[in-house]
Order: structure tokens, then C-alpha cells, then sequence
């Protein structure tokens, strides 16, 4: 059976024998709104808990907005018009507002992808900035919270009168979900404070994974920092694979994340009829696979189709390497496992080390096998997984291993996809 993988900018086809084909794990997907500003415009008015915009906004001197960084695909250029124009509206000067980009640890947008985010006229009429995690007089001390996590948050946004984030909900791999209070921290956090959100006291708990809400320590942390912070209100929006709007959750930061979290979860799971000895995925091709840092969203999305001890082959081009010089450096450097898990439980945390040890969390419950040419020809010795040239190559080794009629699922589309089991 033919089975088209979301790989690169091409995409991918390869051929599973129907005999050991268990289930295409694919997401039922919703319909995009057909006008998704004229939905906006209804939910400031009448948002999904809490007060209007313009109430909220009366008698506040400044605003503050978060948006993501060019890594996350929220359409700014729909939802930030109506937002600012209800602000203006309610006599906050034009002057008095600012568009802050949520880059958490990630490097500075360029100008070019500033435009892109917001639009030239927004960036020719607002004051549209970077937080900077990294220059400690940039970011206001707010104590510690219950797990002792210190809470440095940017300083624009803790002194503005009006707090309001945007975003987009999908499947988070430590979070549960992604937007809501994700912008706050780690999007506008503190270097010391995004470390200790990334440390393995939260990472190493099995409720810190996609989809897990009502018992991942870490959800609560980051709603706990928000508060301390403070967020009057947020935009989020669900995204289909094309980029289209499919629902709009705006109001009181808790309860429009919730029900927008209870509306993706509805259209991106899919179900197994039971773990198999084999599972194909990706990391939903171009550009969330440019590098294998950003590849282990999809190898740790797909861990819940795959048996224990069984094997995990990802497809995921990587045309840009391994990632950033700190995690090439630190993926190259440990051959085990179990040894880069000693080092970082005995060390302070480094910068990007959480990627790896999520990669780290699915190495020991299955043989990881990441499929991309280049980084096989680079780097295939180097890793504590295994590398192949070609998902065939991977799947000749897994029927060596598990026999001939060995199980088989496959997710074409990985990260998007929150996967369970029956």
C-alpha cells in the first residue's frame, strides 16, 4: 500500500505490505471558518469567559500584546487589526502600545519576518520589539512560585496597564497544548526562568507530554507564572494543515484556552487499535523538519502507537543539520542513552538540552530510527539513536527484528497529530 509522508518540501512515498499494515493514524481535521475576522470581531464583544475588549481596556493607559516569534504560523495579520483598533477605540494611544514578539530563547526576527508576522502597516504604526531573555535588566523579578521556579518575566510586559496575548493551540510535547499561558513563559521569560521550566523536575514526569492537561505539572506552573504576571486576555487560534483558521477562542486567558484545547483535541486525535511493533512517522515536513532539534516533536508524538521495545522510524529531512552549534555539540557528544541522562540530572540545565532529553524519554522505550540522508551521512555514528538512509532501509531492519508479519502504523503527518490508543 502506498502512503504519502509529510517529508521535506516534496513530501514523500513509500510502499507498507498490506498484510502488515495495522492503521494510517490520520487527524479528522474541522472545517476552516468562513470569516474568521468577522468571528474575532463577535468574541471581543462577547468573549469565551471574562469581560469585552473594550471594557477590559477602559481606564488603562498602556497595552501590551504578545504574539509568537516566525516559528509558530499564528495569522497576526487577521487577529491583530480588530485587537488594536478596540484599544485605540478606548483611548489607548497609539503610542502607549506594544507588540511584543514572545522569542523565549529563540534568536531576534529579522526585519523581513516582522513583516511577514504582523504586516509593514502595523510595523510602520505600533512599536513592534523582541523580548530579550537573555539581559537580566530587561526582565522584572516576581518571586518564586510553588515549585520554587524563579519567575523573571519581560519588563515591558509586566508594566503595561492591559496584558493580552495571541497564539494558536496544537499538541505540545512537554506543555499538553500549545498558546494561553505558553506566551507569558516561556515565550516572554527569563533565561533563568525558561531553564528551570525545561529541567528534568518537570520534564522526567510522564504527565508532561502532547495532550496531558489535568495532571502536567508543568500546564500548572506556567498558569501560576501567568498569574503572577498578570493576563487579561487572549486570542488563540486552531490552524488546519494548510494554515486555514478553524476556530477562534477569545476571552479570559483559563477558560477560552480550555474550551480551545477541548476543540483541537476533538480534530487532531487519532486512534490505534493497539500498539504495534512498528511506527512510521514524520515531523510534518517543511519547516518543522529543517532539523532533528525540532524533528523530536514528532518522534515523542508518536510514542504512544508504538510498543514498548519497539521501533520508532521518523522521517524528518533535516536540510539544516542537527540545530543550533549548543545542541549539535551536545547530540554528538554522549553515545548512550543512560549517559547524557546522568549528566543532566548532576548539572545545571543548558540551553536546549530539553530537546534532547525528550528524545532521550522515547530512546528508552523504543529503538529510535531517525531516516534523513544527510544527517546519516553526517552524523550516523554520532548519536545515542540510530540513523538510516531510507525508510525501506529502517523497515528491512525492523522485519529482521520483529519478523515478517510484524505490526505497522503509520503517521504521515507526526506533530500534528495527538495519537492514542484504544
Amino acid at each position: 500500500m502506498k502512503i504519502h509522508l509529510a517529508f521535506g518540501r516534496e513530501g514523500m512515498d513509500i510502499e507498507i505490505p498490506a498484510h502488515n499494515l495495522l492503521k494510517v493514524l490520520t487527524m479528522p481535521g474541522t472545517v476552516p471558518l468562513p470569516d474568521p475576522a468577522r468571528e474575532l470581531e463577535k468574541q471581543l464583544k462577547g468573549p469565551l469567559g471574562g469581560r469585552p475588549l473594550a471594557e477590559i481596556a477602559q481606564g488603562a493607559k498602556s497595552a501590551c500584546i504578545v504574539i509568537c516569534d516566525i516559528t509558530r504560523p499564528v495569522p497576526n495579520k487577521v487577529l491583530l487589526p480588530p485587537i488594536l483598533r478596540t484599544l485605540e477605540e478606548n483611548q489607548i494611544h497609539r503610542g502607549d502600545i506594544t507588540i511584543l514578539v514572545a522569542t523565549g530563547l529563540h534568536r531576534s526576527s529579522t526585519p523581513e519576518e516582522l513583516s511577514l508576522m504582523v504586516g509593514e502597516r502595523i510595523l510602520d504604526d505600533f512599536r513592534v520589539v523582541d523580548h530579550h531573555a537573555r539581559v537580566p535588566e530587561e526582565q522584572q523579578y516576581l518571586g518564586v512560585t510553588s515549585c520554587n521556579t524563579p519567575v523573571y518575566i519581560d519588563r515591558t510586559y509586566c508594566e503595561s496597564d492591559l496584558k493580552l496575548t495571541t497564539g494558536f493551540i496544537e499538541p505540545h510535547l512537554m506543555a499538553g497544548f500549545s498558546g494561553g499561558r505558553k506566551l507569558v513563559a516561556p515565550g516572554c521569560a527569563g533565561e533563568l526562568t525558561i531553564k528551570a521550566l525545561h529541567s528534568p523536575f518537570f520534564l522526567e514526569n510522564p504527565a508532561c507530554c502532547e495532550g496531558s492537561i489535568d495532571n502536567n505539572p508543568l500546564h500548572h506552573e506556567l498558569l501560576e507564572i501567568a498569574r503572577k504576571a498578570g493576563h487579561d486576555f487572549i486570542v488563540n487560534v486552531s490552524l488546519d494543515v494548510n494554515g486555514a483558521i478553524t476556530g477562534m477562542f477569545a476571552g479570559d486567558p483559563e477558560s477560552a484556552h480550555a474550551q480551545g484545547i477541548a476543540f483541537v483535541r476533538n480534530a487532531v486525535k487519532a486512534i490505534a487499535p493497539r500498539q504495534a511493533d512498528i511506527v512510521i512517522t514524520t515531523s510534518a515536513g517543511y519547516p518543522l523538519d529543517l532539523t532533528y532539534y525540532q524533528s523530536v516533536k514528532g518522534i515523542t508524538a508518536a510514542l504512544p502507537a508504538v510498543k514498548k521495545g519497539g521501533m520508532l522510524i521518523v522521517a524528518a529531512k533535516c536540510e539544516e543539520g542537527l540545530g543550533s552549534p549548543e545542541f549539535t555539540s551536545m547530540a554528538t557528544a554522549y553515545r548512550t542513552v543512560d549517559a547524557f541522562v546522568e549528566t543532566i540530572t548532576a548539572n545545571p540545565v543548558l540551553i536546549d538540552q530539553w530537546q534532547l532529553e525528550e528524545c532521550a524519554k522515547a530512546a528508552r522505550q523504543a529503538d529510535v530510527v531517525l531516516v534523513s540522508p544527510n544527517i546519516a551521512a553526517k552524523f550516523g555514528h554520532d548519536l545515542f539513536i540510530r540513523t538510516a538512509a531510507s525508510v525501506e532501509e529502517a523497515l528491512e531492519d525492523g522485519f529482521r527484528k520483529f519478523g515478517s508479519d510484524a505490526s505497522i502504523s503509520v503517521i504521515p503527518k507526526g506533530p500534528y497529530t495527538l495519537v492514542g490508543v484504544e
